[in-house]
């Protein structure tokens, strides 16, 4: 696996950005990594995926990095099923997901790696 640069993003983040704010334009703020899984199958027939470890790492690193933040849903929400950790595009994250999706052009997914900010230490 080639090294990233400092201050990049690897394709699947990348990805992962432009499904959360596909999410978002639909007026669901919150997503889980299941269904967003699903949707980037369904958006871009992602093979991305290798294993759901896989997305949870790199939601965690774009979470480290400021552009997404998490929390436990409510324990009032989960009846007869685990709790799921809900995630958030930040404003810092849906900039960066709109530059990608603008150097992308219109109806291809997300290429260009853009440039990023180290988020809040």
């Amino acid at each position: 696996m080639p090294r990233r640069k400092p201050g990049t993003l690897l394709p699947l983040e990348t990805e992962i950005l432009d499904a959360a704010l596909s999410t978002l334009s639909s007026g669901q703020a919150a997503f889980h990594g299941f269904g967003l899984a699903q949707t980037m199958r369904e958006q871009s027939g992602s093979r991305s995926l290798t294993g759901h470890g896989t997305l949870y790492k790199a939601l965690s690193r774009l979470e480290e990095f400021g552009l997404l933040t998490s929390r436990w849903e409510d324990t009032d929400a989960v009846e007869g099923r685990p709790r799921r950790r809900l995630y958030e595009l930040t404003g810092q994250g849906a900039q960066v997901a709109e530059q990608a999706r603008a150097a992308a052009g219109p109806g291809q997914a997300p290429g260009r790696l853009p440039r990023i900010a180290p988020g809040p230490a």
